[in-house]
């Protein structure tokens, strides 16, 4: 792992060059800064326990665990929908979906979507996707957060001449998450198929309109 994998924004980002990542990003305002304030707390908090309880690999597996634990509290107070809700307009969702599709195969290579009231889950591959040229002397982009850029750039700008009004359309921070191996996945694959489900849009989650996966997962 190199120096030029990690990539900052407000927190680190793990970015490894051909991996396979899961990402969230989310409307501005979705959440209530008290809430976001609540988990990093919650999460410092427990970080701060288990560096006195486990080392080396033990703690970065545990870390692992913990993070996962951390991603569905904050995907549970999103699906409660809360802030705006302009994806549910199937307008602003069906724009969404054309851009996460027009950057396929040269971006990323990708694999599932969903396209929440408030938020959006993405897994993309980009293997062979080779970091891209600096814009300015100093700077660092990796292929995640170019292909992040481009996205969340068209469809905000986009979103925000369609709803109306003024200030950013999306969140500035994205979650994202390295997928290890094929078993997470497959039950990463099944976690984004299933959140229309469990935020109580639908009663099976074919049945919801803005969610795609590749046809080759092998679930």
């Amino acid at each position: 792992m190199s120096e030029n994998d990690f990539f900052y924004r407000r927190l680190p980002h793990w970015h490894p060059s051909d991996a396979t990542f899961f990402v969230t990003f989310r409307l501005a305002g979705s959440l209530p800064r008290q809430i976001i304030e609540q988990l990093r707390r919650e999460q410092e908090a427990e970080e701060q326990h288990l560096a006195h309880q486990y080392q080396a690999k033990a703690l970065g597996e545990q870390r692992y665990k913990l993070s996962k634990k951390m991603f569905a509290r904050y995907d549970d107070y999103l699906d409660r929908g809360g802030g705006p809700r302009w994806l549910a307009d199937p307008r602003v969702a069906e724009m969404v979906e054309r851009e996460i599709h027009n950057l396929h195969p040269q971006t990323y290579h990708l694999i599932a979507y969903c396209i929440m009231p408030n938020h959006v889950h993405l897994l993309i591959d980009l293997q062979d996707i080779p970091d891209p040229q600096p814009l300015r002397p100093g700077q660092h982009y990796t292929a995640l957060s170019h292909a992040m850029r481009l996205l969340k750039g068209r469809t905000g700008y986009l979103g925000r001449k369609m709803v109306g009004g003024s200030g950013a359309f999306w969140q500035h921070e994205s979650y994202d998450h390295v997928v290890r191996d094929e078993q997470e996945l497959i039950r990463i694959v099944r976690y984004i198929l299933n959140n229309p489900v469990k935020a109580g849009l639908v009663a099976n989650w074919q049945d919801y309109p803005f969610l795609f996966v590749e046809c080759r997962t092998n679930l």
